[in-house]
């Protein structure tokens, strides 16, 4: 059995559902466990834990945040019965790759909270704290979806931007390729699509499905339903992604016309101008949809990023330095993003044969996280 075999074993089973995907939502007790995990391979290995009071974890080679050292890690938290890859591959490959490396590099070890957004709703919530992208108030107020603040489950304000961030030469994230592209089992990040998330509440007026009227009806499911497809549709047309994934609908009977439906945009595109474009596009389609039906809607940003072009010389290098790694661009945002305006960040992908993401299906082979973590074990040592 190979090193990441036993070490993925150990912590495979935390937070598996029935579906056999993931419920390891920030803070809760299967990514406290899996925190827990975090402290016990760190003293293994000698590596003191920090946490920045933001709810983000560092095991550190050399003391805390000193000048020159060099990050990787990733997180632990899922989306609602996601893969297993996700996130975690990048915190045990960063723990093997340590071991692989001179003991006197300068490393610290990542574990960034809420990357996913699933539990409050703002992705990389963690790394944008570091960074000063959020306030500490905002983030502290965020509720989940049983009215928990992310104040409550940390424990307190959050510290928010710590300005030793500046100390880091660099960071590096593996993560699993969230696509096909990749034939060879390791890529090298090219940049982030910008994206993001709007919440869109259709109100309408709730009345009896059996006595109302067709034609009487002011029903927010009407207006919903035509935006996602509008959604669907405009995405394709201009080569973005469009996707409602999550809604809830008041009251929610069945024998009741709603009197709200709330639901989630998320949008993606290769470049800001098409993003913008086709939020503006979707929005307005929704609103004449909306003076049709008699309902309203409300649009609100919740998280918006924006294009992240990683740093062109740094993923050249990594590419040369791992014989000719190919250098790609992935829709999907990750807190390699969020502190790629603050410090030279990079990213390595390793390879998914489904090219399924954010489900039970997501996968790698045991071969090829094993190149992934030879691969940053070379990228360490190399800018170490």
């Amino acid at each position: 059995m190979s090193d990441f075999t036993e070490l993925w074993a150990e912590i495979a089973p935390v937070g598996r559902a029935e579906s056999g995907g993931y419920l390891r939502y920030a803070l809760t007790p299967p990514e406290l466990t899996l925190r827990d995990w975090f402290r016990t391979q760190a003293a293994r290995r000698d590596m003191r834990v920090t946490d920045d009071g933001n709810g983000n974890l560092f095991a550190w080679r050399g003391e805390p945040w000193a000048p020159g050292t060099v990050l990787t890690g990733s997180h632990f938290d899922s989306v609602p019965h996601g893969g297993g890859y996700d996130g975690p591959l990048g915190i045990v490959s960063a723990f093997l790759a340590a071991d692989k490396i001179d003991k006197s590099r300068k490393i610290g070890i990542a574990a960034f909270v809420e990357e996913e957004g699933g539990r409050f709703g703002v992705p990389c919530l963690g790394s944008r704290l570091l960074t000063g992208a959020i306030t500490p108030e905002k983030a502290a107020s965020l509720r989940d979806r049983d009215g928990i603040t992310f104040g409550e489950a940390l424990g307190g304000t959050p510290r928010g931007h710590d300005p030793r961030i500046a100390n880091v030469a660099a960071l590096v994230e593996l993560h699993i390729e969230q696509g096909r592209a990749l034939t060879v089992p390791v890529g090298v990040a090219s940049a982030i699509w910008p994206h993001g998330r709007w919440r869109m509440d259709f109100a309408g007026v709730g009345d009896h499905a059996g006595t109302t009227l067709m034609a009487d009806r002011h029903d927010p499911m009407l207006t919903f339903a035509f935006t996602v497809l509008a959604a669907n549709k405009e995405a394709r047309l201009s080569g973005a992604h469009a996707t409602v994934g999550r809604v809830q609908v008041e009251p929610n009977a069945t024998n009741a016309i709603p009197s709200l439906v709330r639901g989630w945009l998320d949008a993606r595109a290769a470049d800001t101008a098409t993003l913008e474009r086709l939020v503006d596009e979707v929005v307005r389609k929704a609103t004449e949809r909306a003076g049709r039906d008699g309902t309203a809607l409300a649009v609100t940003p919740e998280s918006v990023s924006g294009e992240v072009a990683f740093d062109e010389a740094l993923a050249k290098r990594l590419s040369d330095l791992l014989d000719g790694a190919p250098i790609l661009p992935t829709g999907a945002g990750h807190d390699a993003g969020v502190l790629s305006a603050h410090i030279p960040t990079a990213m390595l992908f390793v390879r998914n044969p489904t090219g399924v993401s954010h489900s039970p299906a997501e996968h790698a082979s045991d071969e090829d996280c094993e190149a992934g973590i030879e691969a940053l074990a070379t990228v360490l040592e190399e800018l170490g």
